[in-house]
């Protein structure tokens, strides 16, 4: 990690009220923080963890920030527990790492082969973008519309997901950090 990219700060770490029994926690990044990032949408980081090492995709919180998923692995590593205070360095990757494709966003790419190609020029952040926007509604049969609309747009050359709000500030849909247990 590149210490003068290095982002430092203190947050509290969170159980989240939903679901119940929760093995992972979560913080909100500071404003401050967040802001020094390359984008207000998802952004991969390396950095430590109240002094692990660790790697991951920060989500955004809808209010022009990020939260950070936090595993039990790598919460009980660094001795933390929710409502701990935890001290973060953290600096953007170099190179977005790919997304990982659903099954069924992978079969319908393979049914779809223009839409296929299309797909294997776009960059793993395109990519990213266009999995949670086929994933992102609340129906399965929403799911199913976005996928088969999804590859017909690409298959007629569209590399953007339309109308995409990649911060979740104006859409709210379900994007934001989750909300802290009492």
């Amino acid at each position: 990690m590149s210490t003068s990219a290095a982002i430092r700060f203190t947050a509290p770490l969170h159980r989240p009220a939903e679901p119940k029994g929760a093995t992972w926690t979560f913080l909100v990044l500071p404003q401050a923080a967040s802001a020094k990032l390359p984008a207000r949408s998802m952004t991969t980081v390396e950095g430590t963890f109240a002094g692990q090492p660790f790697h991951a995709t920060l989500e955004p919180d809808g209010e022009g920030s990020h939260w950070l998923k936090v595993e039990k692995a790598l919460r009980e590593a660094a001795g933390v527990a929710a409502g701990d205070k935890v001290d973060l360095v953290i600096a953007p990757v170099k190179d977005e790492p790919e997304p990982t494709v659903p099954a069924d966003i992978r079969k319908a790419l393979a049914a779809a082969p223009e839409a296929e190609a299309v797909w294997a020029s776009l960059t793993p952040v395109a990519r990213r973008d266009w999995i949670h926007w086929m994933t992102s509604g609340k129906k399965a049969e929403t799911r199913v519309k976005r996928i088969a609309s999804g590859c017909d747009m690409l298959a007629s050359g569209k590399r953007r997901a339309c109308c995409f709000d990649r911060s979740g500030m104006y859409s709210k849909g379900n994007m934001g950090a989750p909300v802290a247990a009492e």
